[in-house]
């Protein structure tokens, strides 16, 4: 399952720094505003110690992780629906990703220049967001043109759309994101093909600075302003420090952490940012594990156990017989795979099981 987040936000951020500490690539990351002309795409593991315990429990010769695709996107300016800046490939770029992650600087730095001219995150992540919501008022409302037509001869499927499309443009006039309109599964499906911007799911990422003013240290009115709306909003966040994550991109374990701790950061932010990731997309992981390979799976959460095995190959849907499932601490705590069979740990299941997110499964087909 192939899945993206595009990173977005106002030049000079932190987006280019940040995306090298992800993937460990070098895209230029420069202090000046559209240095990141084409977007930069890494695929990233999703951090996983359930995966390695497997692996060790069952001396696996090869280890692969679930993975995500992060996008690293030009910076938007004001106007970017009307195409100012790079307005136009930025929405071209952000509309083919599945979910999108908001970076705003929460630090402040005079050797640093913010395109606003001051630090703000609130309103630099309403600048993001009305972008996004003026773009999509312009999609809806050329479609709205387009089954007028149908929906006056009376064209159900025409007559369905409108009614959804119309619902939708209320909210944007009303700057609201596509997202926060309820719309039922028939609905969703409707303006699925659209592919609207502000309908796609949210993270923001709060990108301090180690031995910097940060505001969440201060927690001044801007600070409090932010914590309010994500609160307002239910909205997925994590605080990152881009400049330490990218200084640490090539250290691994014990030396990371070390690391870590005397630059004055002490949490992997990068790792926390991943994990977010992957929950905002809705997605869980199951396993296989064996002496030739343990790989983690990504599927959409709430998948039934043939629609799981197409994550392996898109034959195990059709020829789906049943399923062995154990609990991934259940097999390890056994000691062994015969051993878990016979403590009943390892259940047969059909066609109508759920998967949970740490199932470790065997196919049958």
């Amino acid at each position: 399952m192939k899945l993206s987040i595009g990173i977005v936000g106002l030049p000079n951020v932190g987006k280019s720094t940040l995306f090298n500490a992800l993937t460990r690539k070098s895209v230029p990351a420069e202090n000046y505003p559209f240095c990141t002309i084409d977007p930069s795409v890494g695929v990233v593991p999703v951090p996983d110690e359930r995966l390695y315990k497997l692996a060790e429990f069952s001396q696996t010769q090869k280890t692969v992780p679930a993975a995500i695709e992060f996008v690293d996107i030009a910076g938007l300016v004001k106007g970017a629906s009307e195409g100012s800046g790079l307005g136009n490939k930025f929405l071209a770029h952000i509309r083919e990703t599945d979910a999108i992650a908001e970076v705003v600087r929460i630090f402040e730095d005079t050797n640093v220049i913010h395109v606003e001219g001051s630090v703000n995150p609130k309103r630099d992540i309403e600048v993001i967001n009305l972008e996004l919501i003026l773009a999509d008022q312009q999609t809806v409302t050329k479609r709205l043109v387009g089954v007028e037509s149908g929906s006056k001869r009376n064209d159900k499927a025409a007559i369905a759309e409108k009614a959804v499309l119309v619902k939708i443009a209320a909210a944007l006039e009303e700057a609201k994101l596509a997202s926060t309109v309820e719309l039922t599964e028939d609905e969703v499906e409707i303006v699925k093909g659209m592919h609207l911007l502000s309908m796609k799911p949210i993270m923001y990422i709060l990108n301090k600075k180690a031995g910097g003013t940060n505001l969440d240290e201060l927690k001044d009115e801007r600070w409090t302003e932010l914590m309010d709306f994500l609160k307002e909003q239910n909205a997925k966040w994590t605080i990152v420090d881009a400049g330490i994550e990218h200084e640490l991109k090539d250290l691994e374990g014990e030396d990371k952490d070390i690391f870590r701790k005397e630059l004055g950061a002490h949490d992997d932010g990068v790792d926390s940012l991943i994990k977010k990731g992957y929950e905002l997309l809705d997605l869980e992981t199951y396993f296989t594990t064996g002496v030739v390979e343990t790989r983690a799976w990504t599927i959409a959460r709430g998948s039934t156990a043939p629609v799981a095995g197409m994550a392996i190959h898109t034959d195990f849907k059709d020829k789906f017989i049943r399923a062995e499932i154990v609990f991934w601490k259940d097999l390890i705590g056994a000691g062994s795979y015969v051993a878990a069979k016979e403590k009943g740990l390892i259940r047969t299941e059909g066609k109508e099981y759920v998967v949970k997110d740490g199932d470790v499964i065997e196919f049958k087909i």
